[in-house]
Formats: C-alpha cells, sequence, structure tokens
C-alpha cells in the first residue's frame, strides 16, 4: 500500500492541491462548501493519476538514475501494470467529477494539465530540452483551475496566478537539471545544461526568475493583493533575480545551483506567506 501511494507522489500532490486551493481563496464570489471539497478532492485525484502514469511511462530511465531508482516500479517492487491501472482509474473518475461537481471549464483544464503531462511532456523529455517548458504548463494550471471553480471564468488575475508558477519552474528545474545533470545524461533525458550548454541554461534562469519577479507584483494593481504583499513580491523578487545572477559568473557551477534550488523554495514559501498575511 505504501509503494502504490508512493506512485502518486504524495508531497507534490500535496503542494499542487494547496497551490489550487490558494486561487480558489483568492477568487471573487464564494463558492459552496461542497464544491471546494469536489474541487480538491478531485484535482488531487488528477495529479495522483498524471504521477502514476508517468512512473509507468519512465520506469525504464528511472531505473538509471541514483535519485530515483529506489521508486517501486525500478526497484522491481511494484508490477508496472499497477501504475498503469491507477493512473487511468484515478484519471477517469477525477475529471468527469470535476465536470460534474464543479463546472466544465474546470474539468478542460484539469484534462488539460492531465493529457499534456503524460502524453506531451514526459514523452518528450529525451527528445528535446524544450521539454521543461512544456511541463511547466501542466504545473501552472492548478492556481488557474481553483480561480474557475470559484468564478466561472478564464480572468486575468487567474493567469496572473497560472504565470506565477510557470515562471517559478524554470530556474527551479534549471537548477535540478544542473545538480542532477549526470543522472539525467545516464537516464537519456534532454536538459539544457547538456543540450544547450551551462552558460544559456544560467541565462535562461536568470530571465525567468525577472519575468517571475514582475508577474508576482501584477497582483497588487490587479487588487488581489494589498501593500503588504506588494513590498514582500517586490523584495523578494529581486533577492531571487540576485541569486540567479551570481550564476552568471563562470566559476558558478553546483554549488551555485544548489542554493539557486533552496532559494526557489523559499521564495515561492515567502511569497504565499505574505499573501495570507496581507489577506488578513
Amino acid at each position: 500500500m505504501r509503494d502504490w501511494v508512493a506512485l502518486t507522489k504524495p508531497r507534490i500532490t500535496l503542494m499542487v492541491v494547496l497551490t489550487a486551493a490558494g486561487g480558489m481563496w483568492l477568487a471573487p464570489g464564494d463558492p459552496p462548501v461542497h464544491v471546494v471539497w469536489v474541487m480538491l478532492v478531485t484535482t488531487a485525484g488528477v495529479v495522483a493519476a498524471a504521477n502514476s502514469l508517468n512512473c509507468w511511462l519512465e520506469r525504464d530511465s528511472d531505473r538509471l538514475m541514483v535519485r530515483t531508482k529506489s521508486r517501486p516500479l525500478p526497484d522491481g517492487r511494484l508490477q508496472p501494470s499497477w501504475a498503469l491501472a491507477s493512473g487511468l482509474v484515478l484519471g477517469g473518475i477525477s475529471v468527469p467529477l470535476l465536470a460534474i461537481g464543479v463546472n466544465l471549464l474546470t474539468a478542460a483544464l484539469g484534462a488539460l494539465a492531465l493529457v499534456s503531462y503524460v502524453a506531451v511532456y514526459t514523452p518528450m523529455k529525451p527528445r528535446s530540452p524544450m521539454a521543461l517548458f512544456v511541463g511547466a504548463i501542466p504545473g501552472a494550471l492548478p492556481p488557474l483551475m481553483g480561480w474557475t471553480a470559484a468564478t466561472g471564468s478564464l480572468d486575468l488575475p487567474g493567469w496572473v496566478l497560472f504565470g506565477i508558477l510557470f515562471f517559478w519552474q524554470i530556474p527551479h528545474f534549471v537548477a535540478i537539471s544542473i545538480v542532477r545533470q549526470s543522472d539525467y545524461d545516464r537516464a537519456g533525458l534532454q536538459v539544457l545544461p547538456s543540450a544547450r550548454g551551462l552558460v544559456r541554461a544560467k541565462i535562461c534562469a536568470v530571465i525567468y526568475t525577472f519575468a517571475l519577479g514582475v508577474t508576482s507584483v501584477m497582483l497588487y494593481p490587479l487588487g488581489i493583493a494589498g501593500t503588504t504583499y506588494a513590498v514582500s513580491a517586490l523584495v523578494l523578487g529581486l533577492a531571487f533575480a540576485c541569486v540567479a545572477l551570481v550564476g552568471l559568473h563562470p566559476r558558478a557551477g553546483e554549488r551555485w545551483a544548489r542554493q539557486l534550488f533552496v532559494a526557489s523554495l523559499l521564495y515561492l514559501t515567502a511569497l504565499f506567506i505574505a499573501l495570507i498575511v496581507d489577506a488578513l
């Protein structure tokens, strides 16, 4: 049972559900309690389905990486059919329930996240480093799904929430790809440092970090957040950008990438804390 749960990557699923809840909380209106619960549970189901199918598709490459070789499928503790069946059942139940219990728009976004992650992003990883940007789309959809669950429409503030998570993922995963570059190379997965070079990967991280800072502040003029959040977002964005800029030094390597990775986690956590404090 523990291995079956591991297929769904529960920590990632929990984080995604929290971002969806954040989008719903920030949206205008007051959706019924049953809609909130259906939204959160079915979103967890969609994410769990995507993760299970990802484990099934990547079971062979996972055997070649230190980080993933102890997962249930490459380690032989579960048969691949478990992951395939789990993903299909969870996805087949969760998306229709989103349509019935929330609305069609949110269900369509959930289906888009599931299909793009499993059928586009995952098969693209061994073929092109551009998979990083494709994979950032389903990773950024949950807060937009939360917004549409509450409003039933695609509004600019919801897209800003999408943009924050989209831009955040790029420097976050660039840092991971630098630290784990040998692992990815061994598994035959295309990442920016290997396919485009370390310098271009660093420049990409800097560009998207600045884009993140600008996008995060936009919640203030849109009336979603107040002055406390705006000041915090500005300071956090500048600090994160400074860490990214350090990477442009020729000697910046794995140690800097680890610092950027930690900084990305601290940034996102602090940004959401600032948003909550501001709202309260």
